[in-house]
């Protein structure tokens, strides 16, 4: 069987005059003009390629391909700056020995714990073994495991302030890529005092340690929070950044967004079919969104008097909530698409008035009181607490995403410190029925309402009426309960080993970007403003063991709601 002839084309020349016609081998000719331009046709295509396949790096390995938690991260060195500090050994470092211990690093893996204080690697090693007995979510240890983990831990002492140092961990770092063949990979972790990020991330630029290498070595940064005190100050800090890193290699972390209940929002949201048509404003009355603490500051005084309620948690947490239950669905489940969906919840909710801070959003500090059987001092009793501080314990906001699904509806946040219990809940409050059908019952049952449970009993509650057993119709409402603990029988990750492992494998969907930082920061520092125009408060306002000051429930009453009782 022969193959069909192709028919020549002829051409002409501008006036008419023809030219010869092209040929068509089975083989293309190079000496032809059209071997210098891009092949157009299929034809073509295939033929330009003479059925070639792109070659397998030889170094791939197959373990690291395929869902999440089957894949294992390249060979890499991580350097965790601030590794003498409290974050690391009761966060990072736990979190790096349960996903060595799971088998979830690679076995190429090296963490380089970078500080001020003069210390020896066994003395370094001691000091986090220390740590994982106290603060290890699985204890006791594995003594193998520990074994090998603490091998791959070296120490190196760097002032952050001491340009010269950088050169030397760009060498010790050198060195350890040829020793480990960690091929150039690096995570740099900045687990420091805010006020070093930027210093550290100009150093990192100036000896090249933030090049990616055209033949494979990744180069990432991780940002703890927070990120910035105020609007410009994030702006500046993200421009100091971007300097140097890409914001692809940039990670800004929100341990919050790492919590097994707050990805799984995402999931119960997109994975079913009977709750998304009716998230919207035709359906749902309100949301209430708490993130409550029942400690105090924790010797953390300084700290707490330059940052507040409003920094510390509606910035990040209870803003990063809010976008997750307000957003609308993403094209695809990649990080862009997912952050671009958040960003614009962020942007909807738009900046406040003065007189709407005012009538909207209420502060608190709290006084001596109970919590549980234990009386606790008020906060400015607190150590390193000024004693006249006017600095918020507690705050509530009303906010509205003004879009087409939400536009309406009322958002509640709220968040103090010595409230009387550990709690963080989102709950969705459901219209009450157009016509009361079952007038006669004895109880009238309440609104449906869904609350999804983040800590510390992690779960999903569905709450509805149905009738109570007997020949009368009596309708009350009933509760429809999902906990983790009872349904699965799977050990739940640290927010912390979440969030590491997806930076290692290259994964932001759980980091902010640039953009929803700066939004959530322009609707924060408002609120600050308004505050610092405003005369002194009525500080403290609230006993410690108690849900907040009486204006936080007058926020909601006002509006013919309450707040729910965790």
């Amino acid at each position: 069987m022969t193959d069909t002839a192709i028919p020549k084309r002829t051409t002409a020349k501008p006036g008419g005059t023809e030219v010869a016609p092209e040929s068509a081998p089975d083989k293309p000719t190079h000496a032809s003009p059209r071997a210098k331009d891009a092949p157009r046709t299929m034809r073509e295509l295939r033929l330009s390629r003479g059925g070639k396949k792109r070659p397998q790096k030889a170094e791939d390995n197959p373990l690291r391909e395929g869902l999440r938690l089957e894949r294992i991260p390249d060979p890499n060195t991580m350097v965790l700056f601030g590794a003498t500090g409290d974050l690391a050994h009761r966060k990072v470092v736990p979190a790096l020995y349960q996903l060595w211990r799971t088998n979830l690093l690679p076995h190429e893996f090296v963490l380089l714990a970078v500080g001020r204080r003069p210390y020896e690697d066994d003395a370094i090693r001691a000091e986090f073994r220390a740590s994982l007995e106290k603060y290890s979510r699985v204890l006791p240890l594995d003594e193998a495991a520990w074994r090998s983990f603490a091998g791959r831990i070296h120490y190196h002492r760097l002032d952050f302030e001491d340009p010269p140092g950088y050169d030397a961990l760009a060498a010790r770092l050198a060195d350890i890529d040829k020793e480990q063949n960690g091929r150039g990979n690096h995570l740099y972790y900045l687990a420091t005092q805010p006020a070093q990020f930027a210093e550290i991330v100009a150093q990192l630029g100036r000896v090249g340690l933030d090049h990616e290498r055209h033949e494979g070595g990744w180069r990432r940064i991780v940002i703890e929070k927070p990120f910035g005190h105020d609007l410009q100050s994030a702006i500046r800090l993200n421009r100091e950044v971007g300097k140097v890193f890409r914001e692809s290699q940039v990670y800004r972390i929100d341990h919050y967004l790492g919590k097994e209940t707050v990805r799984n929002l995402l999931v119960f949201r997109f994975a079913n079919g009977i709750f998304e048509p009716i998230w919207n404003r035709r359906h749902i009355d309100h949301v209430q969104i708490t993130v409550a603490e029942s400690i105090g500051v924790e010797n953390r005084g300084a700290f707490y008097e330059a940052t507040g309620a409003s920094r510390d948690f509606l910035q990040n947490h209870l803003l990063q909530l809010m976008s997750l239950v307000a957003m609308e669905p993403p094209a695809t489940f990649d990080a862009d698409a997912l952050r671009d969906e958040k960003v614009k919840v962020i942007r909807a909710i738009g900046e406040m008035t003065p007189d709407e801070i005012r009538g909207d959003v209420v502060r608190g500090q709290y006084g001596p009181g109970w919590v549980g059987a234990e009386h606790v001092a008020g906060y400015r009793e607190e150590a390193q607490v000024d004693p006249l501080s006017e600095t918020e314990t507690f705050i509530a906001a009303r906010l509205e995403v003004d879009d087409w699904r939400w536009s309406g509806v009322p958002f509640y946040l709220r968040t103090g410190k010595r409230l009387p219990k550990r709690a963080t809940e989102i709950a969705i409050q459901f219209k009450e029925v157009p016509h009361k059908l079952f007038r006669d019952s004895a109880t009238e049952p309440d609104p449906n309402l869904l609350a999804i449970r983040i800590q510390p009993d992690e779960g999903i509650m569905l709450r509805f009426g149905a009738k109570v057993p007997g020949l009368g119709i009596d309708v009350r409402s009933v509760n429809m309960d999902f906990t983790y603990g009872s349904a699965f029988s799977v050990d739940s990750p640290d927010a912390y080993e979440t969030l590491i492992l997806d930076a290692l494998l290259g994964d932001p969907s759980l980091f902010t970007r640039a953009d929803e930082v700066e939004g959530a920061w322009g609707i924060v520092t408002p609120i600050i403003d308004c505050w610092a125009n405003d005369p002194s408060p009525d500080f403290p306002n609230y006993e410690a063991g108690t849900w907040g000051p009486e204006t936080a429930e007058q926020l909601l009453a006002r509006d013919g709601r309450r707040w729910r009782r965790i």
